[in-house]
């Protein structure tokens, strides 16, 4: 909301932050820490999550994992793996995917402070353009053939993935295959042009008709 914004920019320490804006972040993360805190010894042992947490995490303890208020609307849980292993993997992702949320809103504020200017204002990702997909829709392709080796690897590499040669290959057979059909096809189209030119004389009724039609529009303003 616009009473958030500090000099048309997001709240942040780097931007500063106005009274209203910090009077509800207090109170937001207030919240959240309270919430927190009044929950976070409860047992959920007796839910059903609970129940498959204490399976789960058997071998290791007994509490379960945190985070757990058996929420799971969507049965979305076990979409990974119905198995200690598939939940454990798509918890590793909800952590992944919130670090990388907290990435990006460092880069908005840092984009802000160093600019000046709203993240919204000068950003291809905030305004309608052809650039930002062509930029995915080629780095798809590229990522489809080429990867970049482990970064805690020396050297670092960018290498073919396990198809990324032969899928190259492909490429490269079927743009050949393409021009040589666009080349045979041109060239039989013009012999066929050529024919019928040197039967109705084509060519030059074509040059002359098209000389008239400029002719007769240009005519029709006096100041061509």
């Amino acid at each position: 909301p616009s009473w958030m914004l500090q000099n048309g920019c997001a709240p942040s320490v780097l931007n500063g932050v106005n009274p209203l804006s910090f009077l509800a972040i207090a109170g937001a993360l207030g919240a959240a820490g309270y919430f927190e805190y009044k929950t976070a010894f409860r047992g959920s042992q007796s839910t059903p999550m609970g129940k498959m947490h204490e399976k789960d995490m058997s071998a290791i303890w007994k509490y379960g994992v945190p985070g757990d208020y058996n929420f799971d609307p969507l049965g979305l849980y076990s979409s990974c793996g119905d198995d200690f292993k598939g939940r454990k993997g798509l918890r590793d992702v909800e952590v992944s995917h919130g670090r990388v949320a907290m990435l990006g809103i460092t880069y908005f504020a840092a984009w802000e402070a160093l600019t000046g200017h709203p993240i919204v204002e000068n950003n291809m990702l905030f305004h309608p353009n052809l650039l930002f997909p062509a930029l995915v829709l080629g780095y798809t392709a590229w990522s489809q053939i080429y990867e970049v080796s482990p970064l805690n690897e020396y050297p670092i590499e960018i290498k073919y993935t396990n198809e990324g040669e032969m899928k190259l290959a492909e490429v490269k057979r079927r743009v050949s295959d393409t021009f040589g059909k666009v080349s045979s096809a041109t060239a039989e189209s013009k012999a066929k042009m050529d024919d019928l030119d040197d039967k109705f004389d084509i060519y030059e009724k074509i040059g002359t008709g098209a000389k008239k039609f400029e002719t007769a529009v240009r005519s029709t303003y006096k100041y061509w």
